[in-house]
């Protein structure tokens, strides 16, 4: 129900910002904390009831009402606390805490007069009371009691009575599964096979499901169709399945007495000795899979299970062996989407009557011309109440976090990084048993990609999705909850005006222009929390950022033309970007600090940085090491990640645009447990391996280093890190010109990156031999064919087994043209004969001409098609 969502999108941070102003000294003033825990404790009770509304499928308009009055309460309130807080300081003083009562009394006492904060509170409060008679009077929980009795309608039902003329692209997918559903019947193997289809609601999962188990029924003794709820009783589905399957008169005899064991115990019986198959459709949970698969005995008849799901960690429980298969669906293409609009409409692709194309022209006409109408028609298909189904299963956190993804554009890439550091600003985002409220953010992003509301992007080495995109339907889905209840506003999204409901709470703009500029010229920006903008036209319309009083998350990411607009203002909002303030160290739950000029900044800002115990990203800017203020930015820069050692320090980046020394990193100690990420852009040449680096470091995935050469050991410290996913490494050169990677090491590394520094670089003879990086998935080597031609052109793709793509830097100093015409040969015959016939890209470094490896005209045609 989006009105809760949205409700508890400011709900839990408002109660979080009165724990903590609880526990602040400021708290302490006379009838101060009487009044914030008598606002805390009915702000609490509210919450409660509005978690008791979360289960209603349709909320009547008095519920939906209350619940808006609610939410509106709580973001006047903690727009009140924030003035509140800012007005008394941040209590930084060090006269000790008798100075810092005097001095907070004193503003306390003018603070009424100056900022009628006495009033607001006075306000609230009587409105608090207001909201608070109205649930009374309304007797909300009457209502939402009697909503229970009265379930809706299943909207899952149509998919399994729906013609086969009417189905539309279909065929493929539901023949393919058809054959490997069968293809083992006159096989040794008789094991029983399981199908997880996975997709989000209204994708037609049911409907493929019934498609296949129409097709291969008569290959089977027995079978049987059942739909589960998202509460699933478990006897029910068990004497669901026993109906469909043939037994003797008395073999349900006392069926209803039955408990759980029993039923369970009984079908195991009925279906040993058969060939049977069995469709469980949306399954909502593992655990309900885990009771129900109980059920399915392992008789080696070549049995079939089918089951369909929404949520991928359930698709993957589902799997007994690991032949088991699980198929994402799809959406249908435009043009298989207009069939099926058409057949289900008019019964043909080609029978639309002209009465129908007058009335939906009609109705359309009727509309103003702005794309939000005309999608209200789309709707009534019904797809929304499918979709529904699954938002109404996320709680009420999962909920706010995907409505909040309304504020993007169709078909944008939204940055996980980004995403989850904004999630955090909303104040979205709570710690829980234990974890910081980064991973309980990241938590929540997969969560979403798991149950197939968002769809990933970019999968890392590490299989973590760096960035996900919405689908367009579920994006329409969440932009109209979004807009209904106010928690999204949004400009330049297809309509003439601002789709807005009230006080704007948060803003996302996708075009602006004068006529755009002057509606928004007509509204209260005061109580805006979050401006969105992403757009590079005409940036220069909107409002002065000195507009946006309550601004707590600014994002430009997509603007172009920033220099069109005014900036004034924006000093106010944050700091500068490379300087870093006085006082850092007080922003405790700081996560990431980017672009931090070292020099540039004051020492004790430096010194500061140590304080900084939540920090998880850190990059640093590195210039001006001959300057006589470096040195003592050194020292205290060390001094600072040592003490950050001893903290969840996951990442730090250094930039140089000179050669300024890093060696006083070899003192760093501890090294975080947590570092996952160094990397290094400068000319800076480490003259040796620093000491921290070593196979202690359990978690280090991504490595980025300048040596002057690398050495054996050096080779085998960092093949024994067994975290290690990439390695970039730029040499000078290396001892006794040969670089053999042998052994089993680098054992997790999914890219490797070798660059000899220098027009003039030392020759080296490179070699991968068996057993070496044996996931290495992306290459990029020299290879230099003057000390190669001693050994033999054999670079050793052949040992990397998992090779999908290699970039090979050939070096052809002081050869003929045939000795690297045969070199070049020597590489793509290896590549022919890989297994994985990788894309090869061979580089004349000299010459900077580039040669695809095409390996033969069969190969590649292969290649094109994995692509």
């Amino acid at each position: 129900m989006e009105v809760v969502s949205a409700a508890h999108g400011v709900l839990g941070p408002l109660l979080g910002k009165l724990n903590s102003l609880l526990a602040n000294e400021c708290a302490r003033l006379k009838g101060v904390r009487r009044e914030i825990r008598s606002l805390r404790s009915e702000l609490i009770s509210m919450q409660a009831a509005v978690q008791m509304y979360t289960k209603l499928q349709d909320p009547n308009v008095q519920v939906k009402t209350w619940i808006s009055l609610v939410r509106e309460l709580a973001y006047d309130t903690e727009d009140v606390i924030d003035k509140f807080v800012h007005q008394l300081g941040n209590g930084s003083y060090h006269g000790g805490f008798k100075e810092f009562f005097r001095k907070t009394a004193r503003r306390l006492k003018t603070l009424g007069s100056r900022h009628g904060i006495a009033n607001q509170i006075d306000d609230l409060k009587a409105r608090v009371k207001e909201v608070k008679d109205l649930k009374s009077s309304y007797k909300l929980d009457d209502i939402a009691c009697s909503a229970f009795e009265h379930p809706a309608v299943d909207p899952r039902l149509s998919a399994l009575f729906v013609e086969e003329a009417h189905l539309v692209g279909i065929d493929g997918p539901r023949d393919d599964l058809v054959n490997w559903m069968v293809e083992e019947e006159n096989c040794s193997t008789k094991h029983c096979k399981v199908l997880s289809i996975v997709g989000f609601g209204g994708l037609g999962k049911t409907t493929l499901a019934r498609e296949v188990y129409r097709k291969i029924q008569g290959h089977f003794h027995c079978w049987a169709f059942v739909s589960i709820s998202q509460k699933p009783n478990v006897k029910k589905i068990m004497k669901a399945i026993i109906s469909q399957v043939p037994c003797k008169d008395d073999f349900t005899k006392d069926i209803d007495t039955w408990d759980k064991k029993q039923f369970i115990s009984k079908l195991r019986e009925l279906l040993l000795k058969k060939r049977y198959l069995i469709v469980i459709d949306d399954i909502w949970s593992v655990s309900a899979w885990d009771t129900i698969k109980c059920a399915f005995p392992e008789n080696n008849l070549c049995s079939r299970i089918i089951a369909t799901t929404r949520i991928v960690d359930v698709a993957k429980s589902c799997r007994l062996r690991g032949n088991d298969r699980i198929y994402e669906m799809e959406a249908l293409s435009d043009l298989h989407s207009k069939r099926l609009f058409f057949r289900r409409i008019f019964g043909s692709e080609d029978s639309c009557p002209d009465v129908a194309i007058i009335s939906i022209s009609s109705l359309l006409a009727s509309r103003p011309e702005v794309k939000d109408e005309w999608e209200r028609v789309t709707r009534s298909i019904g797809m929304n109440s499918i979709l529904s189904l699954s938002y109404n299963d996320l709680p009420p956190n999962l909920k706010t976090c995907l409505l909040y993804l309304s504020i993007f554009p169709e078909d944008y890439i939204i940055d996980r990084e980004i995403l989850v550091g904004r999630w955090i600003a909303e104040g979205f985002i709570m710690e829980e048993r234990g974890q910081s409220k980064q991973e309980v953010a990241e938590n929540h992003f997969y969560e979403l990609i798991n149950k197939s509301m968002v769809q990933p992007v970019e999968i890392g080495y590490d299989g973590k999705a760096r960035a996900c995109q919405v689908h367009d339907m579920m994006l329409e889905l969440i932009i109209f909850k979004s807009v209904e209840d106010n928690f999204i506003a949004l400009l330049g999204h297809g309509q003439t005006g601002l789709s807005s409901h009230g006080l704007i709470r948060r803003l996302s703009v996708h075009y602006i222009d004068q006529e755009l500029a002057s509606v928004l010229a007509d509204e209260d920006l005061s109580h805006i929390r979050s401006l969105t903008v992403t757009t590079s036209a005409c940036i220069k319309h909107l409002p002065s950022l000195v507009e946006f009083e309550a601004l707590r998350v600014l994002d430009f990411q997509g603007c172009q033309n920033l220099q069109e607009y005014d900036m004034n203002g924006i000093d106010k909002l944050f700091q500068g970007r490379t300087k870093m303030p006085n006082g850092i160290g007080n922003m405790r739950n700081l996560r990431v600090v980017s672009g931090f000029n070292v020099i540039n900044s004051p020492l004790s800002a430096v010194e500061e940085l140590g304080d900084l115990s939540a920090l998880e990203e850190l990059q640093l800017q590195l210039d001006g090491g001959a300057s006589q203020e470096y040195k003592r930015h050194e020292e205290m820069l060390l001094s600072s990640l040592c003490k950050l050692g001893r903290c969840k320090l996951q990442s730090l980046w250094i930039f140089s645009e000179d050669s300024t020394p890093l060696q006083f990193l070899d003192s760093w100690s501890p090294v975080p447990s947590s570092l996952q990420r160094f990397q290094m852009f400068t000319n800076y040449m480490y003259p040796k391996m620093p000491k921290w680096i070593s196979s202690k470091i359990t978690s280090l995935a991504y490595l980025d280093i300048n040596l002057v050469e690398v050495t054996e050991e050096d080779l085998r410290i960092l093949g024994e890190m067994r975290a290690l996913l990439f390695l970039n490494l730029v040499l000078d050169g290396v001892q006794n010109g040969r670089i053999i990677f042998r052994g089993h090491l680098f054992p997790c590394l999914k890219e490797f990156i070798l660059f000899i520094s220098g027009f003039g670089a030392r020759p080296q003879y490179l070699k991968f031999e068996e057993g070496t990086m044996p996931k290495l998935e992306k290459l990029d080597v020299p290879f230099f064919v003057s000390v190669a031609k001693a050994y033999g052109f054999d670079l050793g793709i052949n040992n990397l087994p998992c090779l999908k793509h290699a970039d090979i830097a050939l070096n052809n100093r002081d050869v003929t043209s045939s000795e690297s015409k045969a070199a070049a040969a020597a590489i793509r015959k290896e590549a022919n004969a890989h297994p994985n016939h990788p894309r090869v890209f061979i580089f004349n470094e000299m010459e900077k001409d580039v040669e695809e490896n095409d390996i033969d005209e069969e190969s590649s045609c292969a290649n094109e098609k994995e692509s």
